[in-house]
């Protein structure tokens, strides 16, 4: 087992090594100033979307399956998850503090990078043998590059399908399961098989039962945790500026994590931030395009501004109550670690704790009695949301291989994923799931730099439409 362990850590620092690290934020800025700001410039409009009612988030004479809002929060739901509790603990211990700012960086120019996504696979969609409306960058890769790049279309939608089972249903199962077993002494095999009950409901009604459980869940416990966290961190606000100087320290300055060394340079801040980073927003990966096909729209640029709020939503907010909240928990004082030696005075993230989950519960129950909660509900709901999202793009990807004949076969397997997560709970999940993220970026990001052409073009053709629209109100483009 110890080979196979360092064997997957090797692996995962090759994934996860400097030319990915580069393609990803390199993708990301190149797409931010191509489009001249447009994805941060867009923000305050993006999130007057939200509010804006289907009518003018459609358009009229739009196909798809779901509203423009409930892809979003159905894309939301497979991102906002363990990436937001645990892998921002994980990223803190393993890259010190500054690797919430590589977070943010990553959030920054992936929001460009999402807009992209969703714009194009709305562009290139299909439908598919039952009518549905069916894309993602598989989809857009092989309608928009040509034949000669068929295989890397190919190639995406097997890596997802191999990656899905790891960073949206094994992830998952284990941290609610090795919570809820912490915290309240239900057996792992006991929540497994109510999760893979729920799951089964939910996603044999397809991406329409999905969407709406997504839309109900998501808002409603994205407010519940964000507010715990803000009343933790109303509890130790003095501390809050030392917090952010731990971060932006750590970016010229990494702070030496559990060991002493693993957080002692600056790429690994780099690299864990990256990683968790797209681990809890997904820009780069192009999953949650395959979300946003589905949206009932005829404006792919409406429907990539509107995408571009997950990203924010994600790591701009969800992901910096969490790294706030670690930053901020009192030190942990006389604490053994496993060795059996006592230390004095730590931060709870260089305490050697090997759980994300636990480390954040533990931030926020010394923070606030009964904190822990917070955690333990949000990441099982989080986490179930979470499964059923990407049970949505692993189906979308086995569909593309195989054909619509497999659906059936696939959903039951995913449950049986579930409950084998649960149960059979490893630390090798997480980096499984996290070399699977990888392999999914590169292809991804290889289109998005193919199609950037098509991507400038909708974007400054849109930008003229609302500029003439201005000069003369009978315009009446799209909005």
């Amino acid at each position: 087992m110890e080979s196979l362990v360092a064997l997957l850590n090797t692996i995962d620092g090759m994934v996860w090594g400097k030319p990915l690290v580069a393609l990803l934020f390199g993708t990301g800025l190149y797409l931010t100033i191509g489009m001249r700001f447009m994805s941060i410039r867009r923000l305050p409009y993006a999130i007057s979307l939200l509010f804006a009612g289907k009518k003018k988030t459609s358009g009229k004479g739009s196909e798809g399956e779901i509203s423009p809002v409930a892809a979003l929060f159905t894309a939301l739901s497979a991102t906002i998850g363990t990436g937001n509790i645990a892998g921002v603990a994980i990223a803190i211990s393993l890259g010190g503090p500054g690797a919430v700012f590589w977070m943010w960086m990553t959030a920054v120019f992936g929001m460009a990078t999402k807009y992209s996504e969703a714009l194009l696979a709305v562009r290139f969609r299909e439908v598919d043998e039952r009518g549905m409306h069916v894309g993602g960058p598989m989809y857009y890769i092989k309608n928009g590059m040509g034949k000669n790049w068929v295989w890397l279309a190919f190639a995406y939608a097997i890596l997802t399908s191999i990656a899905a089972p790891g960073t949206g249903n094994l992830v998952q199962a284990n941290e609610v399961a090795a919570l809820l077993h912490e915290n309240v002494g239900i057996e792992t095999w006991k929540s497994g098989l109510v999760m893979a009950g729920l799951v089964f409901l939910v996603i044999m009604g397809g991406v329409r039962s999905i969407a709406r459980v997504a839309s109900f869940l998501v808002p409603i416990m994205a407010l519940f945790y964000v507010g715990g966290a803000l009343l933790v961190l109303s509890m130790n606000v003095e501390l809050i500026p030392a917090a952010f100087g731990q971060i932006f320290h750590g970016v010229v300055s990494p702070s030496a994590a559990v060991g002493g060394f693993l957080g002692a340079s600056i790429m690994m801040a780099i690299s864990q931030g990256a990683n968790r980073g797209s681990f809890s927003n997904e820009a780069g990966l192009g999953s949650a395009a395959i979300a946003h096909a589905s949206a009932k729209t005829n404006d792919p640029v409406r429907q990539g501004t509107i995408a571009m709020l997950g990203t924010f939503i994600d790591t701009i907010v969800v992901c910096t109550m969490t790294a706030l909240v670690i930053l901020t928990a009192p030190m942990m004082f006389d604490w053994t670690n496993a060795e059996g030696v006592v230390n004095n005075a730590l931060p709870i993230w260089q305490t050697g704790i090997s759980s994300g989950a636990t480390i954040t519960a533990s931030a926020f129950g010394a923070a606030l009695p009964g904190g822990q909660w917070i955690v333990t509900i949000g990441l099982a709901v989080f986490a179930f949301t979470t499964i059923l999202g990407w049970a949505l793009y692993g189906e979308r990807s086995m569909e593309f291989l195989f054909g619509v004949k497999v659906i059936p076969f696939y959903r039951i397997g995913w449950c049986i994923v579930v409950y084998l997560g649960a149960v059979y709970t490893s630390d090798l999940a997480w980096t499984l799931a996290s070399i699977g993220n990888g392999m999914m970026a590169a292809p991804n990001l290889i289109a998005l730099l193919g199609l950037s052409g098509v991507i400038f073009a909708m974007t400054r053709k849109d930008q003229e439409e609302r500029k003439a629209a201005k000069a003369d109100p009978k315009s009446n483009p799209a909005e």
